[in-house]
């Protein structure tokens, strides 16, 4: 396939204007959408993976998923498609820069700064994980960072077609500099899996370099698994050391030692932050048990010696010698007068009065040198990171038991001690936190007739959501793959969808396209040519209500007959208005085209115009420019039409013969 050149046309809709950049698994081009007029970012897919009906089955799924994703820190993914032999994905195009050209240009970052383009990227993880969607490549390379340190994740979900995973012989795909360990061990990967990602590019923010690094790919996925990171601060002695337990925190070789969701991770660098901004930033805190967990290999052997140090026994006093007699004690001389004979009531008086100044003085001391103590807040049945704080704020350190539970993942169950007691500050609430029913791992039933698989479905706890058939080279019957994948950690209750071979001789039918129509129009299509449909609704503001956004599998792609074709349905949303753009003057396609962009139908008029210069030109428009118009209503233009007049001249000849 030769690469497009500026002024191509792909699909007939993306005009390519230059190039971006070069990837592993595609090339982006700077294109401009003719339809709408703006500047799009389209990603083309190597042919070589284009030939491989698995992964390009799965970079459409994904492709659809990471559609659903529009969040103010994820670029925003418009369209998809397939041209000259191979596939693309157009996607919000982003002036500005790399992290990573940030990062060779600037760092080490200073730590607010870091913290701050750490915790966009997170909420981005965050919004998409709540989603079931997991990057799975999250590094510098994806995430574009403008002139106001603004960042957006890009590749959501289509990493999953293959970027960061292992190929069958074990060589790594991507960048392996930021794979987690069990990614780099070719395991089922997770939200987890994405936050320790987030740890490294923190960690590289910081100190201007990764913690692992080699000349071999393979090398590097070793040290991410057996080799502890070097701590940061040696390298940037200013980074605080709160800072540098949240970076190891989420560089935990085992991922149920990391924080336990984004969420988590976000609220423990809003602390940090906090803690900069107000200047009490300052000693270390045992308020993280996995960072202490990970920290007892290396500082396990000083914390023994302090402790036997601690505990030894004071020097006992030295042993009297056997050999000494003890002095006798002098006998009373029985003559002594009586009130010689003891203390007199004066001496007594004085003695207890002396006791009791000790007496009073050792309460003092008391009193004055005891912990100061604090009000535990009540915190059962709150979210983890809101209790976190609360807790934090009053004076307390946290330790976090998770535990199986009925009640929703993340909530508080308990803690000790209770709500409302008085203890001393500083000390440790220990918090149990309901991890709700537990996440299960889609079994792999790939192989399995599909009743067979539907059974080990519901075994492992979880629902057949609907059974898709696609041509295989696999027996028909059989499970092809499923979505989400095997091994993937869902939660308990989670839909599955089955991929069901049709066989390789199979007759396979196109599915018609439906995107645009009524619904009723578009399921009375599918059901004339055989499919099943179901349908989902999503807001619009830009597709008229009851109208089909998208379909599934797309229009085109062939089937087995009788599967089931997934619509998606506009819905009205609320109204939003906008100011109508000034057109007048403007040619009839550039005045369509700035209308379009700014969300209004267009419907253009004729007027006879007596100006040749008026010809083509937007002479008057409606409502007008400047007036406030709800998005996706009609502006109506008016466009000169000039025609010229005709003087016709008789001329007569006369022959002369």
């Amino acid at each position: 396939m030769p690469e497009p050149s500026p002024g191509t046309l792909i699909d007939d809709r993306y005009k390519v204007l230059s190039r971006l950049g070069r990837g592993g698994m595609a090339d982006v081009f700077l294109a401009e959408d003719q339809q709408l007029g703006r500047k799009v970012a389209v990603k083309l897919l190597h042919r070589r993976f284009a030939e491989d009906p698995g992964f390009v089955e799965r970079f459409r799924r994904e492709a659809r998923a990471a559609a659903g994703l529009q969040h103010p820190n994820v670029v925003s993914v418009y369209d998809r498609g397939e041209y000259d032999g191979t596939y693309y994905i157009a996607m919000e195009y982003l002036p500005g820069h790399t992290l990573k050209q940030l990062i060779a240009e600037q760092a080490p970052i200073e730590p607010l700064r870091a913290i701050e383009i750490t915790l966009q990227i997170l909420q981005a993880a965050r919004f998409a994980h709540r989603r079931g969607v997991i990057h799975r490549d999250l590094k510098p390379h994806n995430v574009m960072i403008d002139d106001a340190d603004q960042a957006k994740v890009t590749d959501f979900g289509i990493a999953r077609a293959g970027a960061s995973d292992m190929t069958e012989t074990g060589s790594i795909m991507g960048t392996a500099q930021y794979l987690s360990p069990e990614q780099a061990q070719g395991h089922a990967v997770s939200a987890a899996s994405d936050l320790y990602a987030v740890g490294v590019v923190l960690y590289e923010l910081l100190t201007g370099q990764v913690p692992f690094d080699a000349e071999s790919a393979v090398t590097i996925a070793l040290k991410h698994v057996s080799e502890a990171p070097v701590p940061p601060s040696r390298i940037n002695s200013a980074i605080p050391p709160e800072l540098e337990q949240v970076v190891l925190w989420a560089l935990n070789k085992d991922p149920a030692d990391r924080p336990a969701d984004a969420e988590q991770l976000i609220a423990a660098l809003e602390q940090v932050k906090a803690g900069i901004v107000s200047g009490q930033i300052g000693q270390r805190t045992a308020s993280m048990p996995a960072v202490a967990a990970a920290a007892v290999g290396a500082a396990g052997g000083v914390a023994v010696a302090g402790t036997a140090a601690s505990s030894a026994p004071e020097t006992p006093p030295p042993a009297q010698d056997a050999s000494v007699e003890p002095a006798p004690l002098p006998l009373e001389d029985p003559s002594t007068p009586p009130e010689r004979r003891g203390l007199s009531r004066r001496q007594w008086a004085w003695i207890a009065a002396l006791v009791l100044l000790l007496v009073g003085a050792g309460v003092a001391a008391y009193l004055l040198t005891r912990p100061a103590q604090d009000v535990v807040p009540p915190v059962v049945n709150k979210q983890v990171a809101v209790a976190r704080t609360l807790v934090q704020n009053a004076g307390f350190n946290v330790n976090l038991i998770n535990q199986t539970d009925t009640h929703p993942a993340g909530t508080v169950i308990a803690q000790s001690p209770l709500g409302g007691v008085r203890t001393d500050a500083g000390s440790t609430v220990t918090l149990t936190v309901s991890q709700g029913l537990g996440n299960v791992g889609v079994p792999p039933v790939v192989g399995l007739p599909e009743a067979q698989a539907k059974q080990a479905i519901k075994r492992a706890g979880l629902k057949v959501a609907r059974v898709q058939s696609e041509g295989s080279s696999l027996p028909a019957g059989e499970v092809t793959s499923t979505d989400p994948g095997a091994g993937v950690s869902v939660p308990a209750g989670s839909e599955v969808t089955l991929f069901v071979s049709a066989g390789k001789t199979a007759v396979l039918v196109p599915v018609p396209d439906v995107t645009g129509q009524a619904q009723a129009d578009a399921r009375a299509t599918l059901k004339a040519a055989g499919f099943g449909v179901s349908s989902t609704t999503q807001a619009s503001s830009t597709i008229k209500p009851g109208q089909v956004i998208s379909q599934s599998p797309t229009a085109g792609t062939k089937v087995a007959p009788r599967s089931t074709v997934s619509l998606v349905i506009a819905s009205a949303s609320t109204p939003t208005t906008t100011n109508v753009p000034d057109v007048k003057g403007d040619t009839a396609a550039a005045a369509s085209s700035a209308l379009t962009a700014a969300g209004f139908q267009v419907r253009e008029r004729s007027k006879n115009v007596t100006k040749s210069s008026d010809d083509g030109v937007v002479i008057d428009q409606s409502p007008a420019a400047g007036s406030p118009a709800a998005k996706n209503s009609t502006v109506t233009v008016v466009v000169g039409r000039y025609t010229a007049s005709t003087n016709t001249t008789t001329t007569t000849t006369s022959t002369t013969s």
